[in-house]
């Protein structure tokens, strides 16, 4: 049975998340629902993607990366042409299609996930970009959030960072990198938080980026996001910040399963 891996970007806006959900829209659901109209083998096996990460509710994607198992063996471009086909008008795009062996697996065989965050400090509304970044009124300190982030770099425990409802079986993540960006826009400033790790925690990039806001801010000295982290207490975090501003940008595999498609 053919296996398909699918780059997927989505705005997580009108869902319920990535993950299928009895009674509420998904982006797995979405696309499942478009499969089953080119392959009715799909649905009638009871068949499901695997996606390599599972975004909350409001979490966009530009980098999503899908498996699925079909019963024929699909042009890759035109199974790609397909499905947007039948995921209009959902905010849902499958930007390339690429066959795989049956050894590789969205989720199991990556080894990098990388996410970017978007915070908009200015005092005028947000037009354009409403729902798609957080924003706050006054400018940010970047020297210190870089400050900051710099001692969440490495490997740790990261209880602090991460959700209460967290399944992971550990808190001890290594955090490869995280940069911040600043650029100058109409009547303000954004800001872009880029994270990579080969894993993530629930929460933890919303608890890392609400937390080096506050150092921003002014709020925190850059040394207390080490005295949170040491403390492995989630009492100890900075806000949560809200979903919309956070992108799955992108899924690291040994071979690139699209390399040869672009």
């Amino acid at each position: 049975m053919p296996r398909f891996a699918l780059l997927i970007e989505y705005a997580g806006g009108p869902f319920a998340g990535w993950q299928a959900q009895a009674g509420q829209p998904s982006v797995q659901g979405a696309i499942e629902a478009a499969l089953a109209r080119l392959d009715p083998a799909f649905a009638g096996a009871g068949r499901r993607i695997a996606g390599a990460g599972r975004t909350d509710a409001g979490v966009h994607a530009t980098g999503q990366v899908a498996h699925a198992d079909l019963a024929r063996d699909w042009d890759p471009f035109r199974l790609s042409e397909a499905l947007n086909w039948h995921l209009k008008p959902q905010p849902v795009a499958v930007l390339d299609a690429a066959r795989v062996d049956d050894g590789f697996h969205a989720r199991f065989s990556a080894v990098e996930r990388r996410y970017s965050f978007r915070l908009l400090a200015r005092r005028a509304p947000a037009t354009h970009d409403r729902g798609l970044v957080w924003q706050v009124r006054q400018p940010l300190d970047t020297a210190a959030m870089r400050a900051g982030a710099a001692q969440l770099v490495g490997r740790h425990d990261f209880t602090t960072f991460r959700s209460t409802m967290c399944q992971s079986a550990s808190p001890v993540k290594t955090l490869d990198e995280i940069a911040i960006e600043e650029m100058p826009v109409p009547g303000g400033t954004e800001y872009r938080f880029h994270l990579r790790a080969r894993s993530f925690l629930h929460n933890q990039v919303r608890s890392i980026v609400g937390t080096l806001e506050r150092v921003g801010a002014g709020a925190w000295d850059p040394g207390r996001v080490a005295d949170a982290l040491s403390a492995r207490d989630r009492a100890a975090c900075g806000p949560v910040c809200p979903p919309h501003g956070l992108y799955l940008t992108g899924v690291g595999y040994p071979d690139d399963p699209f390399a040869a498609q672009s």
